[in-house]
């Protein structure tokens, strides 16, 4: 299940794709658009920005906007900046202990392939697609 945190973080990077004024856009501006707490999104755009996914300068004139073009990235990386993990099943999660049960396990191709399918999926879709 993808969380609100990562459900929001494409909200912002979304708003501020459509924005595309070339300056930095104010993080109360996007929490009025987007109807979410600027106190939520100060922690959403302190992660974007860590992933170098955003740019943030404070002060007069500061805010947030995008480093690359809407069309150079992708909804899966997005959400793997935000979520601990995408896998579908424990035992796929990266980092995770192997199984012991993995060279039997009668389930485990069906939910690796399920895993690839969506990673796919969320990598093909472009931030430009949804805006």
């Amino acid at each position: 299940m993808i969380s609100s945190k990562g459900r929001y973080a494409l909200r912002v990077m979304i708003d501020l794709a459509r924005q595309n004024c070339g300056g930095y856009v104010p993080l109360k501006d996007i929490a009025e658009r987007q109807n979410i707490s600027k106190k939520y999104l100060e922690i959403i755009a302190k992660e974007l920005v860590s992933a170098k996914l955003l740019r943030g300068v404070s002060g007069k004139g500061g805010g947030y906007q995008l480093i690359r073009q809407p069309e150079e990235y992708t909804v899966g990386e997005i959400l793997d900046v935000m979520e601990n993990s995408m896998a579908v099943v424990f035992c796929l999660e990266n980092g995770s202990e192997e199984c012991p049960r993995a060279a039997e396990c009668d389930t485990l191709p069906m939910w690796s392939e399920l895993n690839q399918l969506i990673h796919n999926y969320l990598y093909s879709k472009k931030l430009s697609d949804l805006v």
